[in-house]
């Protein structure tokens, strides 16, 4: 598990987001135990709590178990609930500002497509 705290954003989300990464990376695959909450405190030398917080998070959202006596681990289909989540979240907070900008530059949709094509070389196939 590596982690680089982002001063910008709480602590807990950040643990959350990169047990994610771990899941999506395949990594971490279902029903594998996630190091516990004192284990990722200890590692990066924060509040056990603020750990559970980023495991309980996982937890509510269906993407981890716990397993009474025994600890947490990835829930099936934690892979898959975890792209659909980050997928519809790229396209709120980039796709579709990107889209208003371009309407008000009047930049027609295929010029994107275009571009976006000929920069991942799909245009060149």
């Amino acid at each position: 598990m590596q982690l680089q705290l982002d001063a910008d954003r709480s602590i807990y989300l950040q643990i959350a987001e990169q047990i994610e990464d771990q899941i999506l990376r395949q990594d971490l695959l279902e029903d594998e135990q996630v190091p516990s909450t004192n284990q990722i405190a200890a590692l990066y030398r924060i509040n056990p709590a603020t750990a559970a917080k980023g495991i309980a998070l996982l937890v509510d959202e269906g993407i981890l178990y716990k397993q009474r006596g025994i600890g947490m681990f990835v829930s099936a289909g934690a892979h898959k609930q975890i792209l659909v989540k980050r997928k519809k979240d790229f396209f709120t907070r980039y796709v579709e500002p990107m889209l208003q900008e371009a309407k008000n530059l009047s930049i027609d949709p295929e010029e994107i497509n275009a571009y976006i094509r000929s920069r991942n070389g799909a245009g060149n196939s």
